[in-house]
Parts: C-alpha cells; sequence; structure tokens
C-alpha cells in the first residue's frame, strides 16, 4: 500500500511538473513574440523625411530609425487619400478589391459637414463604416494572444456603427473616430474607445476665417487657432500609456498620427524654432477649409518636427521599459503630401524626387501621391543602415507583420509578406501592383517592373493609358505608350483582371461596365 502510494505521487508529481513546464513554455513563447508598432503619419510627403533627402525640416529620429534599421525606396501606400489606404494597409487587399476605395463622408444622414451639429449629435460624425464581416490586421493578432491599440485618426467607422475600433480587431482605441473631426488639432472632444471624450477646447470649426477688422500680420489675430489642449499630445500621453501597460505582454500599435495632415497647427516652440531659421514670410489667410496661419512654413516644418520628436519618445519609453530590442517598429505615410492650406510644397520640395503640386501629389495616383517612406527597425534581426529597392505597397502589411509575429495571415489577399527583405534575404516579388481611385475624376494604375501606367479622368471617358519608364523618369513627364504598345496592352489587361465592381455604389466605374 505504501509503494502504491509513493508511486501515485510520484505519477502526480511527473503530471504537475509536465503542465507547469507546459505553461511556462507557453508563457516564454508569448514573451517571445515581438511587440510591433506601425507608426502612421498623415499626408507626408516622401521628400520631407531627411533621410530622403529633405533639407529644410529636421527629422533626427526618423532618420535614426532608419540608421537602426532598414528604408524602403520603392514602397507605395494602398491609396492617394486617408481611408482607403488605411484599409488597404489593415486587409491586405487592394483597391480593385476593397470596400473602401475612397474617403466616403456618408452624407446621406445629414450635415455630416457642419461642426457645430456634429459635436451635438455623434450620429452625424464619422465614416460610413466598414462591415462586421472584415477581417483585420486586428482581429488576426488579438488571435494569436496580442493586445491590439490604435492611437490617433481611425477614419473606418461612425460611432455607435459596426466599424469602430473596439469591433474591428482593438482592444483599445483613444483619438479621432472621424477624418473630418481631425481638421482641428484643439478639438472640443475625441474618442476613447465607445465614450466621448470632453476636451478644454472651445467648439471652432475648420471653416473659421481671421475678423474682419484683424490685422493679418499681427499674431494676436490668430489666438482662436491655438488652445489648451492639443489633439496629437493627448494621443502620445495615451501613446505612452499603453506602452507601459502591455510592456509585459506582446502588443500592437496601430500609431495613426494626425500629423501634418492640416489645418496648420503646433504648439508655439516649434514655431518659433523654424521662425528663427525661416525669417519673416507672408500670412496664410485661410481661402479654403482650413484655419488661417500667421506662419504656414514654420508651423508646417514644426509640425513634422513635431511629429518625429514624438516618435522619439516613443522610442525612449521603449528602451525605458526594456522592451525595445523586442520590439518591430515600422514608419511611414498614409499618402502623398497636400496641396491646400497653405503648405508650400515647392519650398520644402515636398514630392522630391517626383513630380509636384495639384495633379501629382495626394490625390492622384502618380509617383508623388502614392509613393511613401517606408522605414522599419528590428534590433538584432534587420541590419542597421540597410536599403532596400524592394516594391512593395500596403496590402503588404498585414501579411508581413502577420509573418513577423508567427502567424498565418487569412486566405485570398492580394498582398505577400516582405519579411525576407526586411532581413536580407530572397524575397518573393510581385508581379504588378494594382491602384484604382474612384475620385478625382476617376484613376487606376499599375506599378510593372520599371513600368507605370496610369489612366486619368475615366469618369469623362478617357480610358486611354499613360506610360511612364520609372527607371529614366521618376517625375512622370514623358508618356511612351506609343512606343510600346505591347507593355501598354499588359497593363490594361491587368487593370481589367484586378477591377471588380465594388459593393459600395459611390465607388463604381461607370466606364468600365460596373453600372
Amino acid at each position: 500500500m505504501k509503494n502504491t502510494s509513493i508511486s501515485l505521487l510520484v505519477t502526480l508529481t511527473l503530471i504537475l511538473t509536465a503542465c507547469h513546464t507546459k505553461e511556462e513554455k507557453k508563457e516564454k513563447e508569448k514573451k517571445q513574440q515581438p511587440n510591433i508598432i506601425f507608426f502612421l503619419a498623415d499626408d507626408l510627403g516622401y521628400g520631407e523625411v531627411g533621410v530622403y533627402g529633405q533639407k529644410k525640416i529636421e527629422t533626427p529620429n526618423i532618420d535614426a530609425l532608419a540608421t537602426n534599421g532598414i528604408k524602403f525606396t520603392q514602397h507605395y501606400s494602398g491609396a492617394p487619400v486617408c481611408a482607403p489606404a488605411r484599409y488597404v494597409f489593415l486587409t491586405g487587399n487592394h483597391t480593385g478589391h476593397a470596400y473602401i476605395r475612397g474617403n466616403d463622408e456618408w452624407n446621406e444622414r445629414g450635415d455630416v459637414w457642419n461642426y457645430e451639429e456634429v459635436f451635438k449629435n455623434s450620429k452625424l460624425e464619422g465614416q460610413r463604416p466598414i462591415p462586421d464581416s472584415t477581417v483585420t490586421l486586428g482581429h488576426q493578432l488579438q488571435k494569436a494572444g496580442y493586445t491590439t491599440g490604435i492611437l490617433g485618426k481611425w477614419g473606418l467607422g461612425a460611432p455607435e456603427s459596426d466599424g469602430i475600433p473596439n469591433l474591428q480587431g482593438f482592444d483599445f482605441f483613444y483619438g479621432y473616430n472621424c477624418q473630418r473631426q481631425a481638421h482641428n488639432l484643439y478639438p472640443a472632444h475625441l474618442w476613447k474607445n465607445t465614450d466621448k471624450v470632453l476636451l478644454d477646447n472651445e467648439l471652432v470649426s475648420p471653416s473659421t476665417k481671421l475678423d474682419s477688422l484683424s490685422d493679418p500680420y499681427d499674431i494676436n489675430s490668430y489666438s482662436k487657432f491655438s488652445q489648451n489642449e492639443y489633439a496629437p499630445k493627448k494621443i502620445q500621453q495615451k501613446a505612452i500609456s499603453f506602452i507601459k501597460t502591455n510592456k509585459n505582454q506582446p502588443f500592437f500599435m496601430y500609431y495613426a498620427s494626425p500629423l501634418p495632415h492640416l489645418p496648420l497647427q503646433v504648439p508655439k516652440e516649434y514655431v518659433d524654432k523654424y521662425r528663427k531659421v525661416f525669417g519673416e514670410e507672408e500670412p496664410y489667410i485661410g481661402d479654403d477649409a482650413y484655419f488661417p496661419n500667421r506662419y504656414p512654413r514654420a508651423t508646417y516644418a514644426g509640425m513634422i518636427s513635431y511629429l518625429d520628436d514624438q516618435l522619439g519618445e516613443l522610442i525612449a519609453t521603449l528602451k525605458e521599459e526594456g522592451i525595445y530590442e523586442n520590439t518591430i517598429i515600422i514608419f511611414s505615410s498614409d499618402n502623398g503630401p497636400t496641396y491646400l492650406g497653405g503648405v508650400d510644397f515647392d519650398y520644402f520640395e515636398s514630392s522630391k524626387p517626383f513630380s509636384n503640386g495639384y495633379g501629382k501629389t495626394k490625390g492622384f495616383v502618380y509617383e508623388g501621391g502614392i509613393r511613401v517612406p517606408l522605414i522599419a527597425s528590428w534590433p538584432n534581426h534587420i541590419t542597421p543602415g540597410s536599403t532596400s529597392d524592394h516594391i512593395s505597397a500596403f496590402y503588404d502589411l498585414m501579411p508581413t507583420i502577420c509573418d513577423m509575429a508567427g502567424i498565418t495571415p487569412p486566405e485570398n489577399i492580394d498582398g505577400l509578406s516582405f519579411k525576407p527583405a526586411l532581413l536580407g534575404k530572397q524575397q518573393q516579388q510581385h508581379d504588378f501592383l494594382y491602384w484604382e481611385f474612384p475620385s478625382y475624376n476617376g484613376q487606376q494604375a499599375v506599378r510593372l517592373g520599371k513600368w507605370k501606367g496610369i489612366r486619368k479622368n475615366i469618369f469623362d471617358g478617357n480610358l486611354t493609358l499613360e506610360l511612364y519608364n520609372l527607371e529614366t523618369d521618376l517625375e512622370e513627364k514623358i508618356d511612351v505608350a506609343s512606343q510600346y504598345p505591347n507593355v501598354v496592352e499588359k497593363i490594361e489587361h491587368i487593370m481589367k483582371q484586378e477591377h471588380q465592381p465594388a459593393a459600395n455604389t459611390k465607388f463604381k466605374f461607370k466606364q468600365l461596365g460596373d453600372l
């Protein structure tokens, strides 16, 4: 009997030890999963970062990220404007297959552009929601044990809809639900998960201009446009807190900064820094949907420096918490630079080495509108100071991040993981990249090796293809379509093959046979 008891005790001990070892192994594997931060700037041009050639604006932290990691020279956004670019990133599908293909303000609800009414009635706020059946990167990472958070601007589903972040794969959300509301960086409210958080700011509509008797050269005339609580600062505080709260478990942070998207607003010390460098300048009076500004060049440069400082603070926090070595940081921009609101894109050469200004940057599928910075850092994995000319796009980010987290991405997506390129290994290449954009009079584009094919003004019935050789013509000035009919034919075939009629009537192309 005694021997039997001892035998049972030994067996029980072995079972408990095995279970304990198994649990320890699970915990160890969980802790070994890398933290992932995707830091997305808003309307930041390819040429507005020091490591990509910017001379006037200082971006030491972004540049250092490249020094410690890898810089991509041929990476593309998923679209030339906010909402579809973000949808493409989160789902791994290009805009020929995407649910969201353009900005959609869901204006059948009422006067959604009335800033005061939207503040009073949140049912007017936000963009048309993505369906509840959408499989996002957030969902995939949650299933793998990640805590997921989005800090910043959402734009893919209004409050109280199926499209809010907390129903689309994110455990935590803080920032702007609505991209229209982000047209004021001192807003009257932000959102924390499903709660509307009031800020210590007066409600000032983005259409507000200078008083008729105000002196546009007097800085005091602009006092109403600089208030108490700066949204990017509030978002940053929550991001720091998110890191500290989740430092002992794998986390994914989608940091969707509203900077340097208009309006021109940044704390005074950042403006003063560049006023000393740039000297006197003419005020921007505000002749469109954005606030006026006394020192537009200095303010815009200051906004990018503010963004850069925030990235630096995040990295410093990771190091302080002892998790920097196990954190992947990816930095990019949602599309090319703007041409509105007092931004002097020629002064900053915002799209260099591509063509600059309206028709070639934000809103358009030329290189200046969709080729964006991409920098990634992963200590002890990515070779510091490396550069890659791998051709990739936003729809590759979902499978790439899944790959780095050790999980399988959804089937039937358009993206390819470029984890091998990040690690300096042999990389599978896309046969082509595809975009369509049912705004700015309708556009399509294809990147096919060195070739770039573009259709524009489709809504006018134009289906003629422009063709550019990007090896010799980065500014897309010399249309060589007549010289290479075989290439034109291949690209036209891809455009036909990759375009599926959109679920939303607003995004359909009658000229492509959708209606």
